[in-house]
């Protein structure tokens, strides 16, 4: 469960406020809903029934600045995941950005970006699907490294640079 004022991460939307707890009436039926107001667009409101597992198994409270740093200190130590298939690539890159596993956004972040530096090398370009992935796996972690680090989000990859070569 979760209380009004607390930051979630809400799927691949990231960061958001739990605004208010209430029972709202949809489709006919009165259900009680977290409402959701995402940190960086306060246009945006989503609601989320509180009992239904399904939705609810998409947020997760939002990484403290130590497990961030945790995170960034081990970021050397990740795997690539790069998958020659296409289709295969594009399966398996869809299942990181739902789940939303913060070790595997890490290392599909960096599995991208050196794939996209070695095509550069080549004079080639990552192909658009991959670039998508990345853009999608870059918003959701660099909004919580932000909102945990009390930085920008234009912050976070100077300081993670900075922190991996310190």
């Amino acid at each position: 469960m979760y209380n009004v004022g607390e930051a979630v991460v809400y799927s691949s939307y990231g960061v958001c406020t739990v605004s208010s707890i209430e029972k709202r009436d949809f489709a006919g039926e009165s259900r009680e809903y977290y409402v959701l107001r995402p940190v960086g667009n306060k246009s945006n409101t989503f609601y989320v029934p509180t009992e239904n597992e399904a939705l609810t198994s998409r947020m997760r409270k939002v990484y403290s600045r130590s497990e961030v740093e945790k995170l960034i200190g081990d970021m050397p130590d990740e795997g690539l995941i790069w998958i020659d298939n296409e289709s295969q690539r594009k399966e398996e890159y869809r299942r990181i950005i739902s789940g939303g596993d913060r070790s595997e956004l890490i290392r599909l972040i960096k599995t991208l970006y050196l794939k996209r530096r070695d095509l550069s090398d080549q004079h080639k370009k990552l192909h658009s699907a991959d670039e998508r992935f990345l853009s999608e796996a870059e918003n959701m972690l660099y909004d919580e490294f932000a909102y945990a680090l009390d930085i920008s989000r234009d912050e976070v990859l100077p300081y993670i640079k900075e922190h991996l070569s310190a």
